[in-house]
């Protein structure tokens, strides 16, 4: 898609005869240089620069290149500005998030009709009422109550791996969505092929692909493209688009109408829905809130599916490439849990390998590696250098992972980089991990996520010994590690025989 578009835009530059050019240069509303990077060419910016299937890669080469823990770019006329490092995520989007809790225009959220979601909000009235919502009910004491679910939810995981262990994907996305379906709508998934569940994987598999950032900047530049029929060669984008709204209606709104209905009826499970239903405030305007719960709820659901899914597949591919790590984990676990039980989170402060093995996973490989976009709402100035408003700031969280100012062997997979040379687990909680973002806009549901992946994790090593499959030759196949790509990455299927242990 992304290539049929690029050729349009090219001729529609050429037919218009459009010559304003794009360098570099110092901007009018100062007299300081913007941060370090490669210099634009006219019209298309850097968008020759960089890989648009895997930017993280191409951004943390220019780190090391422009010696840039933040980077400054232009794509088809837009500013980019690129953080690199902790660091400077810290002081900009957390210290100064005032400035960068805006998000940018982005115009396929519109088109594939997810422009509803917290995540895309502009900064203003309706966002925070989505952040207070989000807080009543996903605020870490309240996210605690969740964790009988979560365990549940894990032991029909473990079943499900042990009867068909081929299917491990397909069963740890339906944990997933059974446990945010069961915290947020009070919905019980069936234990396989829930059709909700289908219509939830198509859909942020389509998201995955056309939410990029790189990717928006077309429409951003040619907004006419929005306006092709759907018939139009080079327009499967649009194709996609309407199939996405359509899943999306399923995934939406039927959960939302069965848990509005139940509470109607006063047979309502503790949700995120139930709670906030109970709470809307009949003095302010009662559809709007009950729009904004329904929003939020739908928030969670996409946000936290594909997310916390595509963690647990990384989480399985290493352990069968660091057999070593999952040996250590599991004797933690024995010297911990007794043979005849399963851990509980009672056990989890006595299991902190445990906790180093989760740190690792989320380190290792992001599931969003630029994490979402923010905005600046004004001009800001940051160590001698400009950025202007309204510029695109995207974090780096592959490469903050990778830092090796701060990490050794940064490809490996080592919990051990998480303790103290005392061996104390590093005093950072995992809701702080730049997975979950910055600022104002940090993910409300990252308390909720960290129990969820601790429950699959610690269930699966109390259980399963988890090795390369055998060829018919009785030799290990090995494993070629490869990721998708898009605004979310996952691991590409491999076999993995996981055997009780």
């Amino acid at each position: 898609m992304f290539n049929t578009l690029f050729a349009v835009f090219c001729g529609a530059v050429a037919a218009s005869l459009y010559l304003s050019a794009t360098w570099r240069s110092k901007p009018t509303a100062s007299a300081l240089p913007f941060p370090p990077g490669p210099r634009p060419v006219p019209i298309l910016g850097n968008i020759l620069h960089i890989d648009t299937s895997e930017p993280w890669l191409t951004y943390a080469q220019w780190k090391k290149k422009y010696a840039g823990d933040i980077v400054y770019s232009r794509l088809l006329g837009q500013n980019f500005v690129i953080i690199n490092s902790e660091k400077v995520a810290k002081a900009l989007m957390d210290q100064r998030s005032a400035t960068y809790s805006e998000r940018p225009v982005i115009a396929t959220n519109k088109l594939f009709g997810v422009d509803f979601s917290t995540v895309a909000l502009p900064y203003g009235d309706e966002w925070r009422l989505h952040r207070k919502l989000f807080h009543n009910a996903l605020h870490a004491e309240a996210a605690t109550r969740y964790q009988d679910l979560y365990l549940q939810q894990a032991r029909i995981l473990l079943l499900n791996i042990f009867q068909v262990p081929t299917q491990y994907v397909a069963h740890i996305q339906g944990f997933t969505a059974s446990i945010i379906m069961g915290l947020t709508y009070g919905y019980d998934t069936a234990p396989r092929d829930d059709p909700i569940v289908r219509s939830a994987e198509e859909l942020v598999a389509l998201l995955a692909e056309a939410l990029s950032p790189e990717r928006a900047a077309l429409f951003t530049a040619l907004p006419f493209l929005e306006r092709l029929p759907p018939w139009f060669p080079g327009a499967g984008f649009k194709r996609k688009a309407l199939h996405a709204r359509k899943l999306l209606n399923q995934v939406k709104n039927v959960p939302f109408d069965f848990a509005k209905r139940k509470h109607a009826e006063g047979a309502v499970a503790p949700s995120m829905v139930s709670d906030l239903l109970r709470q809307i405030d009949g003095q302010e305007d009662m559809s709007r809130q009950e729009k904004a719960i329904s929003d939020t709820a739908a928030t969670v659901f996409l946000a936290g599916f594909e997310t916390s899914s595509s963690t647990l597949h990384s989480f399985i591919l290493a352990m069968l490439l660091y057999p070593e790590v999952q040996a250590r984990a599991q004797a933690e676990i024995d010297a911990v849990v007794d043979s005849a039980s399963l851990p509980n989170f009672g056990d989890r402060p006595s299991l902190p390998y445990v906790d180093a093995v989760l740190r690792e996973a989320l380190r290792w490989h992001p599931t969003v590696p630029l994490g979402i976009p923010h905005a600046t709402s004004s001009d800001d100035v940051y160590e001698g250098h400009f950025i202007p408003k309204g510029s695109l700031v995207i974090a780096n969280v592959w490469a903050m992972g990778r830092d090796e100012g701060r990490y050794t062997d940064v490809d490996d997979f080592v919990p051990e980089r998480h303790f103290t040379p005392d061996g104390r687990l590093v005093p950072e909680p995992i809701s702080s991990n730049p997975i979950f973002g910055y600022g104002r806009r940090i993910c409300p549901g990252r308390f909720a996520s960290e129990g969820l992946l601790w429950a699959a994790m610690v269930s699966i090593l109390a259980t399963f010994r988890i090795s390369k499959a055998i060829d018919s030759e009785g030799r290990e196949i090995d494993i070629d590690a490869k990721f998708t790509t898009g605004i979310a990455v996952y691991v590409h299927f491999f076999t993995a025989p996981l055997f009780l242990d």
